[in-house]
């Protein structure tokens, strides 16, 4: 035999695939763990998803990052229209203009943010089929690339706070753990549906449907004082609720709802929690229903 054989047959030996596979993948049953460890592990990935979506949503566009303060502005216009001015809609002693922005601005996030992850496990079907890493990246870059846009739209914010003469208070610190509460709700909600627009396809034309009715829900073009004090309870029952009147509490040195933030950091605990159990079990389906 020659050398080369020789070699060739030895290269051969070293390379031979063992009689049992090394590493064995397997759907899990029963109970899951959510392996958060594993999650931030690949915190790498996550910030490029995010940087990925961002890119994706303003290429080829001629407005570009301008869109972000588009989108709750033209109803901000169309509300202090309508609302401000023909309905003579209260708005607590604030300018109508900078009282529904304000609203607006947490409530966009909040819609865009669920809307974009709720289909971004249907819209990353290759990068599912191909590579493995934690699943739940994905709904949470979706999250986090619509809290850029939000970081955006807030200078108009700022711009109407000035034009109004509206002084900022020590209050407006609140803004971080209310804008962190918002994110942990969006994210929540978000992840669930997504897990659940993989089995049922009906969800994405559901969903918003359901995000509309829920913005009338939510007061957002009202204030809560609005509400009938008997009823008010009911209106504490929408988690939304204590982070958009917290927006403004914050904002304009108003007295802050403590019930409603309660209720809303129980439920964005809660969501979050029950979201991830959910997911994780769901995700075994993901590369067949896909």
């Amino acid at each position: 035999m020659s050398q080369h054989a020789t070699a060739t047959a030895q290269q051969s030996a070293e390379y031979q695939l063992p009689e049992r596979p090394v590493l064995t993948i397997t759907p899990s049953r029963g109970w899951v763990s959510l392996n958060l460890a594993e999650a931030w592990s690949h915190r790498e990935l996550l910030y490029f998803l995010t940087w990925r979506d961002i890119k994706i949503r303003y290429k080829q566009t001629a407005l570009g990052a301008v869109w972000a303060i588009i989108q709750p502005l033209f109803p901000m216009l169309v509300f202090t229209l309508f609302f401000g001015r023909l309905a003579k809609v209260p708005s607590d002693g604030i300018p109508y203009s900078v009282f529904a922005y304000a609203g607006l601005l947490p409530w966009t996030y909040f819609a865009s943010a669920v809307g974009n992850s709720s289909t971004s496990i249907v819209g990353s079907s290759n990068l599912i089929s191909r590579v493995y890493f934690p699943r739940m990246i994905i709904p949470a870059s979706a999250v986090l690339a619509s809290l850029v846009d939000f970081l955006i739209a807030f200078v108009m914010l700022g711009v109407l706070m000035v034009w109004h003469r509206i002084p900022l208070t020590p209050a407006t610190l609140m803004l971080v753990p209310l804008i962190a509460l918002l994110t942990v709700i969006s994210l929540g909600i978000g992840m669930l549906f997504s897990g659940w627009t993989v089995k049922y396809r009906d969800i994405r034309f559901a969903l918003p449907f359901l995000v509309q009715v829920w913005m009338f829900a939510t007061p957002v073009i009202y204030p809560a004082s609005l509400v009938p004090q008997k009823w008010r309870w009911v209106l504490g029952l929408n988690p939304l609720t204590g982070v958009v009147e917290g927006f403004r509490s914050a904002l304009f040195g108003r007295p802050f709802d403590w019930y409603f933030l309660a209720y809303s950091t129980a439920f964005a605990a809660a969501m979050l929690i029950y979201s991830a159990y959910s997911f994780r079990r769901l995700e075994r389906l993901f590369a067949d229903l896909i």
